[in-house]
């Protein structure tokens, strides 16, 4: 039987290595692109829940008027 190569100790190591590298390589917003994208979001999420809202009224009235 073929030793591990690695301990579990090393792998976890090596795995918050690869994690740190990984996290460099992000490229993060600044304050103003952030502030821009969470609008865009809640602005978006905003329209759909107005349209899916306007859509349960128009079927509910249609199902209302048909019962």
């Amino acid at each position: 039987m073929a030793a591990p190569t690695e301990t579990k100790k090393g792998k976890l190591a090596s795995y918050f290595r690869g994690v740190r590298a990984e996290m460099k390589k992000v490229i993060w917003l600044n304050k103003k692109e952030l502030i821009n994208y969470t609008a865009v979001v809640i602005v978006i999420s905003a329209i759909v829940a107005l349209t899916v809202w306007v859509i349960d009224l128009l079927i509910n009235g249609g199902l209302s008027l048909i019962i």
